[in-house]
């Protein structure tokens, strides 16, 4: 192994995942009252369905950034090793937690002289940015090095597409994405919006479709539209908690493209805090975002 790889929570990769990549996790934190909480503990699995139950029930979540000293802990033990590290943090557009991982890595830096660290923002959320962890992950097994992997991922990163779409518009509107009259009468009508993280690493709308089946439907249209060859691809998704719907999907996306494989998992207790229940995303290779 050439370098070691961190990432964060908000990557949503599988406990499995993480194990086989052999790489170090960073978590996130969330809190229920005044009670804190890791959105990722080394392999623990977490009780997702009790999770989303709170959510469903309208509990406020409050979310944090990672901390400045758990990213430098994760550092500085890869660092001591002899290793030198790749860190791929959250959207620097969704969350500050790019920044305190630039800022620790500059701060240690002097510390390391003979160590490089390199930390790439990757513009993305939840499997997107675990998807740019799997293909890092694999060009380090091809042999590039930790400068060739970093120049690969900046040069590519713009060509990893995440779609979403959400089933409960309270959440949206909580956040200040929707209007409560828009959300309001959104629900009523039965509209649900269509979303994508942008080029500049936001979660944005791209439009609206009236009925759930529909908004899925549309994600895999939209798969079909911008994906790059799809028949060679390892396809990552998320859900939260519709596990259903998104193997329903996910046996479309199969029998439409023929993919490689297609990975499911919960969206994370951070985002989904942010994106509710019934949240279902699509991440792949496309010709653009």
């Amino acid at each position: 192994m050439s370098f070691s790889i961190i990432t964060d929570s908000c990557s949503n990769l599988t406990n499995e995942q993480i194990k086989n990549y052999n790489i170090k996790v960073v978590p996130l934190t969330y809190s229920i009252g005044d009670t804190e909480h890791l959105g990722y503990i080394e392999g623990e699995e977490f009780d997702y369905k009790a999770y989303y139950e709170l959510l469903r029930s309208k509990v406020h979540i409050k979310t944090s950034l990672v901390s400045y000293e758990r990213v430098e802990n994760a550092l500085k033990e890869e660092l001591d090793k002899g290793n030198d590290v790749l860190y791929l943090a959250f959207s620097s557009a969704l969350s500050g937690s790019y920044q305190v991982a630039k800022n620790c890595a500059s701060d240690i830096s002097d510390n390391y002289p003979e160590r490089k660290i390199i930390v790439v923002d990757t513009l993305q959320a939840s499997m997107g940015q675990g998807l740019m962890v799997k293909y890092a992950v694999d060009k380090r097994n091809e042999g590039l090095s930790l400068t060739e992997t970093a120049a690969w991922l900046e040069e590519n990163k713009l060509n990893f597409v995440a779609l979403f779409t959400v089933d409960d518009l309270f959440f949206l509107k909580r956040g200040g994405r929707l209007s409560g009259a828009v959300a309001v009468v959104g629900t009523i009508l039965n509209i649900k919006p269509l979303l994508h993280v942008d080029n500049e690493g936001k979660l944005v709308s791209t439009g609206t479709i009236r009925g759930r089946a529909k908004s899925i439907d549309a994600l895999i249209s939209r798969m079909g539209e911008t994906g790059v060859d799809l028949k060679g691809q390892d396809i990552f998704m998320v859900h939260g908690d519709c596990i259903e719907e998104a193997e329903a999907a996910a046996a479309k996306i199969k029998e439409k493209f023929g993919v490689r494989s297609v990975t499911i998992n919960y969206v994370d207790q951070v985002i989904s805090s942010h994106s509710g229940p019934g949240t279902l995303a699509i991440f792949y290779i496309g010709s653009e975002r």
